[in-house]
């Protein structure tokens, strides 16, 4: 699972980074504890498929067929494993796919004993061991309701996640997929339709491509966020 995660390079860069065509996005301000229904950037092909745009979509996919927005909350994560045996998802593999960058995640750490009612939960920081940016694999659609033709379309975009390698094994059973860059014009092609070939790039970033460390809990509340969430905490040391 990913449920909080860190954004906090700008737009411009961002669009260098990724190759992007186009900056379609808000500006967003940095943010060191995005959580689910934030609005989030996104990486995804231009309607004709001519070009890559930086846009902004919220965390949480509403997919068309949605009665209403509500259920975008729980949404957040989608399982690389399930994507073609949900209609639903298999449409947005083979048509919406995306790219959506972090500076790093976090995930927590159950300590204490098996079987406790309670067990104590450590926040880990993760990123990319060269200081990059990750490349999340996404799936993306689009809403609006239908009893107002005239509503703007809501974009909205979830997060694939899959198994971990063996340094997030520590820490969780899942981790979210992070497409290296040799994968993202595969990925991002809207010519590439066959789900096998998309569900192969589906796999574990190397477990030497990223760094874990443990953090204050600070993260563990929304209401928490600057760049001191992600600050190692003194006298633990990294995974």
């Amino acid at each position: 699972m990913c449920g909080r995660y860190v954004s906090a390079t700008p737009a411009d860069q961002l669009a260098e980074e990724f190759h992007v065509d186009a900056i379609k996005a808000d500006d967003l301000p940095a943010k060191y504890n995005v959580a689910p229904t934030d609005p989030i950037y996104a990486v995804a092909p231009s309607r004709d498929g001519e070009t890559r745009q930086l846009g902004t979509f919220k965390w949480g996919l509403v997919p068309n067929w949605s009665k209403d927005a509500t259920g975008g909350a729980r949404m957040i994560n989608a399982r690389a494993e399930t994507l073609t045996t949900k209609p639903a998802f298999r449409r947005l593999l083979e048509l919406r796919r995306c790219l959506i960058p972090a500076d790093g995640f976090y995930e927590w750490q159950r300590l204490g004993e098996p079987g406790e009612k309670k067990p104590r939960k450590q926040p880990f920081f993760i990123r990319r061991a060269d200081g990059t940016s990750m490349a999340f694999a996404g799936l993306w659609d689009v809403w609006k309701p239908r009893d107002d033709p005239d509503a703007e379309w809501l974009r909205s975009a979830t997060i694939i996640t899959g198994e971990p390698n063996e340094l997030i094994a520590r820490l969780h059973d899942r981790m979210p997929v992070i497409l290296p860059e040799e994968s993202w014009d595969e990925w991002l092609d809207p010519a590439t339709t066959d789900t096998d070939a998309l569900r192969a790039l589906l796999v574990p970033l190397p477990a030497d491509q990223v760094e874990a460390w443990p953090v204050e809990p600070l993260v563990n509340s929304v209401q928490n966020d600057g760049p001191e969430l992600v600050v190692p905490l003194e006298g633990h040391d990294p995974l």
